[in-house]
């Protein structure tokens, strides 16, 4: 449940001044963050959380989409609460999730507002009114904070979070935001007990857990024509060559291919085109939760530019991702730990994760560094 409105108390007159007068922002105020971005997105989203959460003293109010939300950002110091938006494009009186969000802002003292939206600016703006949000309290990404050409979605949300809403103006980034440049994400000890149990369920408890991540939000959208549109789509005959080739390298690891539940019967068939018991399908086993966790433990990845990708990369997993048509300095994972990420691909040499040679994803498996001691 993404919604837990128990944890706020009606404060609605607390930043006005008796007698009237100047506005004055309350402090500590949990800054509000809205972005409908996908998984990935909201990975890249947590520096300027934290740069946030340093800045005004609050860890953040996450306002986005998506089921995998709350789960994602659950026990991340930077993240206060989530909040689910069900629809931003239905009326408004036909959503009671867009109801409930402008009743709670109604009832919460002001606070700094960062809209990090880029497509649904608009609708916001809407909201916000409509829930009395005064307009000094907002700062928008679009269009002052667009990306740069060459930018790295990382360093627009840098660049964004030194902006200022006119009621803050006194509030600087402190320096020590400076040094927020990759991702991160909380691993809870419950997701690793968690995660034990079910390692001894498959008989993987022992052995070094390798990662292979083919899918992604587009695979099997649309059944097979969708899979032809897709250009992070690798096929299956690569991903079988690939896992003989991690097994020459480790002949001790478990290799579990990690996906959606729609994407089961896709990597049934890789495993299946392997030949290989040490190879589990795993598209229907793995939780959000458990999968966090079993970035944590893995000792690398494999991935198409996805949101796993990101938040392997967050949790210090060694990793390779292989790109399409998007250009990896865009998207690029990184790694709080300093941990090995490989890319692959993407403009100006390919436009289609079909172009990589599996030699080239091979000798890239051979000379990444694996993790070797693994949290516990």
């Amino acid at each position: 449940m993404a919604y837990d409105w128990s944890r706020y108390t009606p404060v609605a007159a607390a930043w006005l001044p008796a007698g009237g007068g100047p506005r004055r922002p309350m402090a500590p105020a949990s800054p509000l963050v809205i972005r409908f971005g996908a998984f990935g997105d909201m990975v890249l989203l947590t520096p300027l959380l934290r740069l946030l959460h340093r800045r005004y003293g609050a860890p953040c109010t996450v306002v986005g989409s998506g089921g995998w939300l709350q789960p994602l950002l659950a026990g991340h110091p930077d993240v206060r609460n989530t909040l689910v938006l069900a629809s931003r494009k239905r009326p408004y009186w036909m959503d009671a999730s867009q109801r409930r969000l402008v009743a709670l802002l109604r009832q919460q003292a002001p606070r700094p507002v960062y809209v990090c939206d880029d497509y649904s600016i608009d609708k916001i703006r809407w909201l916000l009114r409509r829930a009395q949000v005064p307009g000094d309290c907002c700062a928008f990404a679009n269009p002052g904070y667009v990306l740069r050409p060459g930018e790295h979605w990382i360093e627009r949300w840098q660049r964004f979070g030194a902006a200022t809403p006119a009621l803050y103006a006194s509030t600087r980034p402190p320096a020590a935001c400076e040094g927020i440049t990759a991702p991160s994400l909380a691993v809870s000890d419950h997701d690793r007990t968690d995660l034990d149990g079910w390692l001894d369920s498959q008989g993987l408890q022992c052995a070094p857990l390798v990662l292979l991540q083919p899918g992604n939000k587009r695979t099997l959208k649309r059944g097979r024509a969708g899979r032809l549109r897709d250009s992070k789509d690798w096929g299956t005959a690569n991903w079988a060559g690939l896992i003989h080739a991690v097994l020459r390298r480790l002949p001790d690891a478990r290799i579990i291919l990690c996906g959606a539940p729609p994407e089961s019967a896709l990597l049934r068939a890789i495993a299946q085109a392997s030949g290989s018991a040490r190879v589990l399908a795993a598209g229907d086993m793995l939780p959000l939760r458990r999968l966090l966790a079993l970035c944590e433990r893995a000792v690398a990845m494999v991935s198409v530019d996805t949101g796993p990708a990101q938040a392997a990369a967050a949790l210090g997993c060694p990793l390779i991702v292989l790109y399409g048509s998007q250009p990896p300095s865009l998207w690029l994972p990184r790694s709080p730990t300093g941990s090995a990420v490989i890319a692959l691909g993407g403009p100006p040499l390919h436009d289609h994760v079909a172009q990589i040679a599996l030699k080239d994803v091979a000798d890239a498996w051979r000379s990444l560094p694996l993790r070797g001691s693994v949290p516990r």
